[in-house]
């Protein structure tokens, strides 16, 4: 669906509109490397996982240099990885969710959306992304689903409570090597000239970093605009499309 809207828009235009791609830094708030995030374009969302050593203050630092910020939810993954503060397991009844939910809220401020982190066990079961999506529509917060399984019940969810939604396309960095990150940020480039806009997750690695500030300029020449993440909801929350196919446990 996607590449139809932008095909036509193409045919009615008579000419090639800029593709649109949004980066989400996520994973941020327990390294002291993260701070890095903060020299990145202002034009990158940043993600931040709540009650963490450094996650209010660059939540905070980011919002007034520019950054979107967003909420980076530790959900229960299949493989049983520690969570950390503000994880939302399947043993939670609702109550206990929505006051989980409420508290890393309100640790993280000027959160305009939310993303998972990790979550292929929670994001499968149907109560707790109901309760998880009441949460976000009372507050107004659209949610991007990081599609860590290819199960995820979370978009659907989203959908059904009216929660503005995006879905992750491509991870930049499962592998941190220049080589990988080369072949995933050309893939990124394709993706985006194809289809028109696109959602990106990556994390605060060093290597990321650095080669995020080398290359991001080579989006304006390939006619790409670097946006953050809400500028392309009006967009995306017109398709429905079918999540990755891809199965990554987190």
């Amino acid at each position: 669906m996607r590449k139809i809207f932008f095909g036509l828009a193409l045919l009615i235009t008579g000419h090639v509109q800029a593709a649109n791609i949004a980066i989400i830094i996520d994973d941020i708030g327990y390294r002291q490397s993260d701070e890095a995030v903060l020299t990145l374009p202002n034009t990158v969302t940043l993600s931040v996982l709540p009650h963490t050593p450094l996650g209010q203050t660059l939540a905070q630092q980011g919002h007034h240099q520019g950054n979107e910020i967003m909420l980076h939810i530790p959900m229960q993954a299949l493989n049983g990885k520690k969570l950390g503060n503000g994880g939302l397991t399947n043993d939670m009844d609702e109550q206990q969710l929505k006051r989980q939910l409420k508290a890393s809220l309100e640790n993280i401020p000027y959160a305009k959306g939310a993303n998972n982190h990790m979550g292929s066990l929670l994001t499968q079961l149907d109560n707790p992304m109901n309760w998880l999506m009441e949460s976000l529509k009372k507050k107004d917060l659209y949610f991007v689903d990081s599609v860590t399984t290819r199960y995820s019940k979370a978009s659907d969810k989203a959908l059904q409570y009216g929660v503005p939604l995006l879905r992750r396309e491509i991870f930049l960095d499962n592998d941190v090597s220049e080589q990988a990150l080369e072949k995933q940020f050309t893939q990124i480039i394709k993706k985006a000239k194809t289809e028109g806009s696109i959602v990106v997750i990556a994390h605060p690695y060093p290597e990321t970093v650095r080669f995020l500030n080398k290359n991001l300029h080579r989006l304006e020449g390939k006619g790409i605009d670097l946006v953050h993440t809400s500028k392309l909801l009006p967009v995306s929350m017109a398709k429905n499309e079918g999540t990755s196919s891809a199965q990554v446990l987190r």
